[in-house]
């Protein structure tokens, strides 16, 4: 049976539409615009890899620019470095995370199963405090260099100077508008504003190749101003491998990548448990996506470096952030140059539709579950409204400046992908697979370096993903606290010899009420059984011809939250027993009793004794270890789940 508590109320028309789409209490969340429980629903990969996309391809608008400033002359061999660790270790992480993850949960998820009880909880909770770090500054940061790519266009002037802050937030309201409306909606958009872009970025960099191969002196002379700068080769190669992580915005769109996947249409023969086709999607929209941008990253990098002075990088330059717009403006004159900035300001706008999607799926996924969210944070349309007003503030406190967040959003791709790397690596090993976990060491080591490496460069980054950690904490401890005394257990089963139990007490007098006696098992032997009866007759006044039957709970995971309860029955030296497993014992009980009362349409009653101890330490022993003082929480429980005190069971202490 499945237990809902009572509501006391209709909710109104706006609570409905906020709460439309609301998931079941299950572990499973298939995130925002996952339709139907088939696998086979949903779009093909390569639509879906347009909504990775413009997160993943958008960094065009600014990734030559930033790996300039960060690299200067060595950008193209820096770049180079990045690419070969795109393909060599990103790509066959996310492909190996893709298979062991098919449902959209990500490396979070293959990192969580390593660890139980609270470690588990907490390295989530981390985790998902730099995911959020990299998905909402996606959102802040594509949309604030939208806006400056509006603002520096040379037809507009200067009439938008001043405005960056508001016509950022203005963006960000409008991200959010697209996914209030609905979320199929934002596939079709990012479809069209995919293929725009690359079809102008293709057009830029060959126009600029082709400017290079009828100039070839200014290769040369950027290679000989790279040597007279730098030194023999050796130190080039050294330069170009140490500064190469200072570029990692290259290397976003790999996580949101496999926590979209339920959005992925399978095959006809996919089932939830093997759904093939759907990580063949997947393994698809991964490889295509990192050979598109690779080769994108190395042309551009290298057209921009040869193409444009340096100077022209400098903060206030005309390059600045914008590389590929100053090479479009150049080549094509300002009437193209103006449509290649349209197409750039769309899709760095449209990226935060990707980090959102990354958002809605993810965060729902794991902190309800814990009891860290409210229940409503399942439903789409009120975590839209929260993450539109983080980005807003976000956006208002770095007053929409690119190099501000940059360090920040670095951060959060390298942790998450890290992350991944010794997921794939540790589930390489356990499986036995001696090849595959050498090579997954090696990447993991690559990126442990990189994002070490990034920390010492940019601290603030690393303040900054820090700051989202302890929020996430700090948010999801109070709601854990706040939601301790839900009705937790989400279904109760009882087994045959459990059912054949009730069904004795129930019988046995019809008139008399169902009574259960709460034991904490010791020897379990039949003095146990035979004192805790007497004592509990004694104490309560219980008429000797009314049936009893013990009930004993132990603590299972008490990190838990949210669980089924399955009730085994058991005759014991004469006693009647139900015995079951739970994250808390007194949710537990509680979710029995009502059970109970449905079973046999009688409201029950249970016998405590009451718990020595500070009351306060054992409300802390209650939400750490499940334990504590039970009597008292489970008539809260059992409160709060049933405001009939008439049909409420009855909660008796000795």
């Amino acid at each position: 049976m499945t237990l809902t508590p009572t509501r006391p109320a209709t909710p109104g028309p706006v609570r409905r539409w906020l709460l439309e789409g609301l998931v079941d209490r299950s572990a499973r969340h298939s995130g925002p615009g996952a339709r139907g429980d088939e696998p086979t629903e949903g779009k093909p990969w390569w639509r879906v890899m347009c909504l990775t996309g413009v997160d993943y391809f958008s960094t065009l608008g600014y990734q030559p620019a930033v790996a300039i400033s960060a690299a200067g002359l060595v950008s193209p061999l820096a770049t180079l470095v990045l690419v070969a660790l795109t393909l060599l270790g990103a790509l066959p992480i996310y492909r190996r995370v893709a298979r062991e993850s098919s449902h959209g949960e990500g490396s979070v998820a293959m990192l969580e199963r390593l660890l139980s009880y609270w470690w588990s909880k907490l390295l989530v909770l981390v985790l998902l405090g730099f995911a959020a770090t990299d998905f909402v500054i996606t959102i802040t940061l594509s949309a604030a260099d939208a806006s400056a790519h509006a603002i520096e266009n040379p037809v507009v002037g200067g009439a938008l100077d001043g405005w960056g802050v508001p016509l950022t937030i203005g963006l960000i309201l409008l991200l959010g508008a697209v996914f209030l409306a609905g979320f199929h909606e934002a596939i079709g958009i990012a479809v069209v504003i995919v293929g725009v872009f690359l079809a102008m970025n293709l057009l830029v960099v060959v126009g600029a190749l082709w400017r290079i191969a009828t100039a070839p002196e200014v290769v040369v002379d950027w290679g000989a101003a790279l040597t007279q700068q730098n030194g023999n080769p050796l130190v080039i190669a050294a330069i170009a491998l140490v500064v190469f992580p200072k570029l990692a915005l290259g290397l976003s769109g790999f996580e949101t990548g496999v926590t979209v996947m339920p959005l992925i249409k399978g095959r006809p023969g996919d089932t939830e448990a093997d759904p093939a086709g759907r990580i063949a999607g997947a393994r698809k929209l991964l490889t295509t996506a990192a050979l598109i941008m690779s080769a994108f990253l190395v042309t551009s990098s290298f057209a921009c470096t040869v193409l444009i002075p340096l100077s022209e990088f400098a903060p206030g330059g005309a390059a600045n952030g914008r590389a590929l717009a100053y090479l479009a403006h150049e080549q094509f004159g300002d009437v193209l140059g103006s449509v290649y900035d349209v197409s750039t300001i769309v899709i760095l706008w449209f990226a935060g539709a990707s980090a959102m999607a990354g958002l809605l799926n993810l965060v729902p996924r794991y902190l309800p579950r814990y009891g860290m969210a409210p229940a409503w944070a399942r439903a789409v349309r009120p975590m839209v409204i929260v993450f539109t007003l983080v980005g807003i503030l976000v956006t208002v406190i770095f007053d929409a400046s690119v190099d501000a967040q940059s360090g920040a959003y670095a951060t959060g791709v390298l942790v998450l992908i890290t992350s991944a790397s010794v997921a794939v690596t540790l589930s390489a090993r356990k499986h036995g697979q001696r090849a595959a976990f050498v090579g997954f060491a090696v990447v993991s080591v690559v990126f442990v370096y990189t994002t070490v490496a990034n920390m010492i460069e940019r601290p603030e980054g690393l303040k900054i993903g820090l700051i989202f950690v302890v929020a996430i904490f700090v948010v999801s401890f109070a709601s854990r606290a706040a939601r301790s005394f839900e009705l937790r257990i989400t279904a109760v089963h009882l087994d045959d010899t459990a059912r054949e139990i009730v069904r004795e007490a129930h019988t046995a007098d019809p008139e008399s009420a169902i009574r259960l006696i709460a034991n904490e098992p010791d020897r379990r032997d039949r003095a146990e059984y035979h004192d805790k009866e007497l004592e509990e007759r004694y104490d309560h006044h219980i008429p000797s011809g009314d049936a009893l039957i013990f009930v004993e709970i132990t603590v299972g995971d008490p990190s838990d939250f949210e669980e089924e309860l399955h009730v085994h029955g058991e005759y014991r030296h004469g006693y009647r027993i139900l015995r079951a497993r739970s994250a808390t014992v007194p949710n537990a009980i509680a979710a029995l009793l009502l059970e109970l009362r449905q079973e046999t349409g009688r409201v029950p009653h249970v016998y405590f004794e009451w718990t020595e101890g500070n009351p306060a330490l054992n409300l802390l022993r209650y939400l750490l270890f499940g334990v504590g003082e039970v009597a008292p929480v489970a008539r809260e429980v059992l409160r709060e789940a049933e405001p009939d005190p008439a049909r409420r069971p009855a909660v008796h202490v000795g």
